[in-house]
């Protein structure tokens, strides 16, 4: 597995292990049936140290010498503004990167799982976009992951997820709770719709694709949708914060303004979750609550 010493990476690894991430729900897998015990796995997780994927010897190399049957590729470039600075070194990680992953991958005879974004749709559809619908990138950010996809051999298995939280590394979740700790109003946009997912939620649906080498686009989030506004809002109360210290403005109205343009629209619809009879996430509401739950207690500890 590359990427993983990001949030999601972390709590893959401990869901692949059979142990529950940090506000997870169960020490299982998602099944067609209902939950399934997770069988004997040897997990190596890599980061950009151990494994730059924009390296083609390197990860030729680590490939060839792990010998993997699937390899999750959810190491990425995700600083949005940043991307937009310097399309380069985005299109390099996230989509040369991803195609020496598949070059590995193919020549080992391995699965490979690829984690994207919600980013690859332009934000105007006036409804949840599906697996099938035509993506169009607003930022460079988009652009490379759509890259990346382009790149993955057929029969892979390509993960579009939106608004990631987890237990470990930055998000919204920590950004809301440390501003919460201070005075004052918060202002956060709210006219920006999208479904916030929970990388323990996110961990397990993984590894029931990755196992069961499940071909094709899905997308996969927590059930439910909200804006940033909305969102943030909800953190503070599960909190137990006041949220009406949370003002709305527009995207227009931020200052100073960011770089790269964000969808207005990233509810992204788990059709091929759904139609395949696969149960789809808990609802945004339950992942935040178990989320800032194991977060108080990780303080508490501190």
């Amino acid at each position: 597995m590359t990427g993983g010493a990001g949030q999601l990476g972390r709590d893959l690894a401990l869901a692949l292990a059979g142990q529950v991430p940090p506000g997870g729900r169960r020490r299982a897998l998602y099944g067609p049936e209902g939950p399934v015990e997770i069988p004997g796995t040897e997990v190596v997780t890599t980061d950009h140290r151990t494994l730059p994927v924009e390296d083609r010897a390197a990860v030729l190399g680590v490939v060839a010498s792990l010998r993997p049957d699937v390899i999750v590729h959810a190491a990425a470039h995700t600083d949005v503004d940043g991307c937009e600075a310097d399309p380069d070194r985005a299109f390099l990680v996230n989509a040369l990167g991803t195609r020496h992953l598949a070059e590995a991958a193919v020549g080992r005879g391995a699965h490979l799982v690829y984690l994207s974004t919600d980013y690859v749709f332009d934000g105007t559809a006036d409804r949840p976009y599906r697996e099938w619908d035509t993506p169009r990138p607003l930022s460079v950010y988009g652009a490379s992951k759509l890259a990346g996809e382009l790149e993955c051999p057929p029969g892979s298995t390509i993960v579009r997820t939106s608004w990631v939280c987890g237990f470990a590394g930055a998000n919204m979740v920590k950004t809301a709770l440390r501003l919460a700790a201070g005075t004052g109003e918060l202002r956060f946009v709210d006219d920006q719709r999208g479904s916030p997912t929970f990388t323990a939620d996110l961990a397990a649906a993984l590894v029931t694709l990755a196992t069961d080498r499940r071909p094709g686009v899905f997308h996969v989030t927590n059930r439910g949708e909200t804006t940033w506004y909305g969102f943030v809002r909800a953190v503070l109360a599960a909190a137990g914060h006041d949220p009406d210290r949370v003002r709305p403005v527009t995207t227009g109205e931020l200052v100073p303004r960011r770089p790269a343009p964000r969808p207005a629209n990233s509810v992204l619809d788990n059709a091929a979750l759904r139609l395949s009879g696969l149960p789809l996430l808990p609802d945004w509401e339950d992942g935040l609550r178990r989320l800032v739950t194991a977060l108080a207690e990780k303080a508490d500890v501190e």
